[in-house]
């Protein structure tokens, strides 16, 4: 069964692990099967937005940042699991399964 992931990345300096970790996790999610929408909160600004039906529709929300995610109350009552930006870049497969286990417990 596909899951429905959404994430937020974001580091201090808003650069190069931000968007290593979005692609870390979106490779991981596909290799599994699962679903997944990134959210980068760079430099640059806020790259691929999730909207309120990303909200709505994602089983679990994962942070992997460094820094305060902005507008977090978009997931008021989702299950979320906070890691450092660099977790996924070591290792996204279990940051997903460990944020899967928030759901499925």
């Amino acid at each position: 069964m596909k899951r429905k992931i959404i994430a937020v990345t974001a580091c201090a300096i808003g650069v190069a692990h931000t968007f290593m970790a979005a692609q870390a996790l979106k490779k991981a999610a596909a290799k599994r099967g699962d679903l997944i929408k990134v959210e980068t909160q760079g430099a640059t600004g806020i790259e691929n937005e999730l909207n309120e039906r990303d909200c709505q529709i994602g089983e679990v929300v994962i942070f992997a940042v460094d820094t305060k995610v902005r507008n977090e109350e978009r997931f008021n009552g989702k299950e979320i699991l906070k890691v450092p930006v660099a977790a996924p870049i070591k290792n996204a497969e279990k940051v997903i399964e460990d944020a899967l286990k928030l759901i499925d417990q």
